[in-house]
């Protein structure tokens, strides 16, 4: 199965659980379970913010990485990442 990740936060998507919901309460696909639920963003926030936000994990990333990064490196590579996912698309 490919791997789908959050069109919002960049989290890899693995489990039913980690997929974030619509209105109706059926799976939404694109976005993950913090960012998304009952068809609408938990969160009001720019890019930046997001980024931010999600720098905070970085040494939780970094446990099952093979790669370590520091947390500009990830704040680097987010800000070159986020652009290309569907919720922060100009």
């Amino acid at each position: 199965m490919e791997t789908k990740f959050c069109q919002s936060c960049g989290m890899p998507l693995m489990k039913e659980e980690e997929f974030g919901t619509n209105h109706d309460g059926s799976k939404n696909e694109e976005y993950c379970c913090y960012c998304y639920k009952d068809g609408a963003f938990t969160q009001d926030c720019t890019m930046d913010q997001m980024i931010e936000h999600c720098a905070q994990f970085v040494e939780e990333f970094n446990k099952d990485s093979e790669t370590p990064v520091t947390k500009e490196e990830a704040i680097a590579n987010m800000k070159q990442y986020f652009p290309t996912l569907k919720r922060w698309k100009a």
